[in-house]
């Protein structure tokens, strides 16, 4: 397997560990009402949010790393840590994250 597949599978990884903390840090949320989880969801989980932080499938490849060799509880320590304020500032001010590739 070469190095692009082996990203791409833990990043498959990491985007089913990242969509189970978003379920559950959504659900945990009082003030997003029930018709908005799935909006809520989606941004947080989307490509163009995760090009906050890098490349999205290399995003997703961190976490399926911490995922596996850690384990779930840091893996969503992880999360917690990195992905959840900046998606709670985006959340509070909207506006386009911008793209990584601009960044460099």
């Amino acid at each position: 397997m070469d190095d692009e597949q082996v990203k791409r599978t833990k990043a498959w990884v990491g985007d089913a560990v990242l969509a189970l903390f978003a379920r559950e840090w959504i659900l945990r949320q009082t003030d997003i009402p029930l018709g908005e989880r799935a909006a809520v969801f989606k941004a947080m989980t989307c490509n163009q949010f995760l090009s906050s932080f890098g490349q999205p499938t290399q995003v997703e490849a961190d976490i399926g790393v911490v995922y596996e060799t850690r384990g779930l509880q840091a893996a969503f320590e992880y999360m917690e840590e990195r992905l959840l304020p900046v998606f709670k500032k985006q959340r509070r001010k909207p506006k386009p994250p911008g793209n990584w590739k601009q960044r460099r």
